[in-house]
């Protein structure tokens, strides 16, 4: 009597067995997908689409003749770039804003959020929350205005150190002066509304876990330490990520604004100068290379923090 041979399936009859599944899968959630795609022709149309004009970074851009029919330079405004005298200025300029206020911005949020957290008064922390939140809903070109009315000489803040005996300080003219006013008012504007991500995250936070450490003898401070400031870090880890992606993007609007001629050495960072070079003076091949330069650290900076926090913390976006 022979043996009966069983031969198990292949691989391959799972693999098409698995994608029949999942074509069900879609066609039976079809309405789902119909809701994705507004975004997906969004993200097409205005995000991937014109993404063919990054070539003109490797061509001499001619109007007229459009971008595929310009010649081809291959890294000739790349070596421009790096051979400038602003290199290391645009880089030191850019790296140094972008840096401090990512070490002095990133905190406060998750500061206030915990401050924010043990209070327990709820009318008093309603109108703590809508203080704080407020400066967000300022534009830039009205908060750049403030800045110049309260520090220029005649200013609110030189009227009251001459009125405390000191001498009047030129703080929009001297170079010195240009990151701690574009932290500082960056601070004020945004640490309030970054905290809400936090609250949210902190709302989440059990209350028994709270009632078992107050059983345990833990004081305010060790709760904050041991329940809270744990179940924040995801949070945390995602947001430090994306904040050190986006270093070489701060923002251009009001660094632009705040610029002055005297002041510029310290001011000119990556942006304002592809947008001087681009728009002012119509070097567009140049201004495209100079951005993508500037895109392409961004990348590496993204996909380094990720690697480095998910070894860390097992946290990351992939």
């Amino acid at each position: 009597m022979k043996a009966e041979v069983r031969t198990l399936p292949s691989l391959d009859t799972h693999a098409k067995a698995n994608k029949k599944l999942q074509f069900k899968k879609m066609l039976n959630n079809y309405q789902l997908y119909l809701f994705l795609l507004p975004a997906l022709i969004y993200f097409i149309v205005f995000h991937y689409y014109p993404m063919y004009g990054v070539l003109i970074a490797f061509k001499d851009f001619i109007a007229t003749q459009g971008i595929m029919g310009s010649p081809w330079v291959g890294f000739k405004h790349f070596e421009r770039f790096f051979d400038s005298y602003q290199f290391w200025t645009l880089i030191k300029n850019t790296l140094g804003l972008s840096g401090l206020q990512l070490i002095i911005g990133f905190p406060l949020p998750i500061i206030l959020a915990l401050m924010m957290n043990q209070i327990r008064h709820e009318k008093y922390k309603r109108f703590v929350q809508t203080v704080v939140y407020a400066p967000h809903f300022i534009s830039v070109v009205v908060l750049s205005g403030m800045i110049y009315v309260f520090f220029s000489n005649n200013g609110l803040i030189n009227n009251m150190i001459m009125i405390f005996g000191g001498e009047s300080i030129s703080f929009m003219s001297k170079p010195e002066w240009f990151k701690p006013l574009y932290i500082g008012s960056s601070v004020w504007q945004e640490t309030g509304w970054a905290a809400i991500i936090y609250l949210a995250a902190l709302a989440g936070v059990s209350p028994e876990l709270h009632e078992a450490a107050v059983m345990d003898g833990a004081n305010k401070w060790h709760r904050i330490l041991h329940v809270d400031i744990p179940a924040i870090m995801p949070t945390a880890v995602i947001l430090l990520i994306l904040s050190v992606g986006n270093m070489m993007n701060i923002g251009f609007e009001k660094a632009y604004l705040l610029q002055t001629p005297l002041n510029q050495p310290a001011a000119e960072i990556i942006p304002t100068y592809v947008y001087k070079m681009g728009l002012q003076q119509a070097q567009y091949s140049f201004a495209a290379a100079v951005g993508l330069f500037n895109a392409v650290i961004n990348l590496i900076l993204l996909v380094a923090v990720n690697k480095f926090a998910k070894k860390l913390s097992g946290q990351g976006l992939w």
